[in-house]
Parts: structure tokens; C-alpha cells; sequence
């Protein structure tokens, strides 16, 4: 993802990075999903947004490999971002074209993840005396970027079947035997009059997760929901 300039990139980000937490902000700038999935057989994927800011906002996007503070001129991915920085007018759109260059091959028996930046920087009204004594706020959506090989065995909607738990106890342990990159939303545990719920976390195709569980002793009474490719919540029993 070379396609701007190291200098400016740089400059962007730093300023962005210094400004993105300084105080409560909103998003101007809707995605049209929660998650990219890239299919492998597909030239290209993209990706719409736009701009719900009365006013305009400049958004630079790129991909990373996991590490969020990673400046974007130093990251290296197999992808090319078209267009890197642009411009989006008030309620207007922007189409963000991801393409797969090979350059760096991935795995074609499982999934790979990337994560998708966009980062806005909504323009100021140079003829309001108030916003002259403003800190321009930046915003960034950092979403998951899945690249799906083709012809890759099984089907996502039929992974989190693949999941097996193993209990001790005082937690679980769940192990990805599917070659897809599952993400657990919630784990929720019932037995005997008690109940626990826990965060999840995601599972990389072949790994396992710890959970910390109190009172854990029957798989019968673990459930737990993912998330599936159309940012919808999908709920599951367990099975060892």
C-alpha cells in the first residue's frame, strides 16, 4: 500500500494519532458493514461510505496486520488502497477499492485477517470565530478485514460447529478446528441454578482461547453466540 506519499502519510498520522482520543467524538463517516471480507476469486472488493457531517471531512484509509499503532507508510500488506487520502463532501459518498497484488502470498488453506482504517478529519468553518479556538478532533474506524481463499474447505456459517470446549471447571477452553477465522461475541454458562456470562474474543483457524468461567462442570449448559459475516449475532451450544 504505497500509492501516497511517505512525508505526507506521516505528517497525517501523527497529527491524527496525537488528536484521536483528546476527547468524546462521533463518527461522520458511516461504513457499509461491520467487517470486508475479501473472497479470493474476486479482482477486487469495496468498500462504501459516507459522510453524515454537515460539513466536509478528509479521510485517509489503509490496512494493517494487527498492530493498531503501526504507522501506515511502515506497514507492509499484500493489498493495494484506492484512494488512500480523500476528501468526502457533506452527505456524500465514497467507494474505497481494495485489490490483492500477490506480492506476498497468503496461506490458501485457511483464512487470513487484516485490519481496514479509515480515519476522518472534519474540515473547519474558517468564518466562525468559536471554531478558531477548537481542537479539530480526528476519528478512526478500525474494522476486520478477512481475506478468504478460494476453494477453502467448509463454509463460515458452518465454523463455530467446529468449535470444541473442554471444561475444568473453573473455565473453557475452545479450540478452532475450522479454517476460518470465528469470532465469539458472548460465552453464557447455566447449571443448577447458577448462571455467568463473559466477552468472547476471536479464534484464529487452528488455535484455542481461554475463558475464565466459574463453576464450569457440564458442556450441556454452555452457550455462546459469534458474530457472523454480515455483522449479525448468531447463537450456539457447545460441544466438546
Amino acid at each position: 500500500m504505497k500509492s501516497f506519499s511517505k512525508k505526507s502519510a506521516w505528517v497525517f498520522f501523527a497529527f491524527s494519532a496525537g488528536m484521536m482520543f483528546s476527547q468524546p467524538n462521533y463518527a461522520s463517516i458511516v461504513m457499509n458493514g461491520t467487517r470486508v471480507i475479501y473472497q479470493g476469486n474476486k479482482n477486487e472488493v469495496t468498500i462504501s461510505l459516507t459522510n453524515k457531517n454537515p460539513r466536509p471531512v478528509l479521510i485517509q484509509s489503509w490496512i494493517d496486520t494487527g498492530n493498531e499503532k503501526t504507522a501506515p507508510e511502515k506497514i507492509s500488506v499484500p493489498f493495494v488502497l484506492t484512494p488512500p487520502i480523500n476528501r468526502v463532501d457533506p452527505n456524500k459518498g465514497q467507494t474505497i477499492r481494495i485489490s490483492y497484488t500477490g506480492a506476498s502470498a497468503l496461506p490458501t488453506d485457511k483464512e487470513s485477517l487484516f485490519w481496514l482504517n479509515v480515519l476522518e478529519v472534519p474540515a473547519k468553518d474558517k468564518n466562525s470565530a468559536k471554531t478558531q479556538q477548537k481542537l479539530n478532533v480526528v476519528f478512526r474506524t478500525r474494522i476486520k478485514l478477512f481475506y478468504r481463499p478460494e476453494g477453502l474447505e467448509g463454509n463460515s456459517n458452518d465454523a463455530p460447529d467446529e468449535i470444541h470446549w473442554h471444561l475444568n471447571g473453573q473455565g473453557a477452553t475452545a479450540k478452532n478446528n475450522s479454517k476460518y477465522n470465528i469470532t465469539i461475541f458472548t460465552i453464557h454458562y447455566k447449571d443448577k441454578g447458577t448462571s455467568s456470562e463473559i466477552d468472547g474474543k476471536m479464534i484464529a483457524p487452528g488455535e484455542s482461547q481461554q475463558f475464565s468461567l466459574k463453576n464450569t462442570g457440564s458442556i450441556d449448559g454452555l452457550s455462546f453466540s459469534t458474530i457472523n459475516d454480515y455483522g449479525a449475532l448468531i447463537n450456539h451450544k457447545a460441544k466438546s
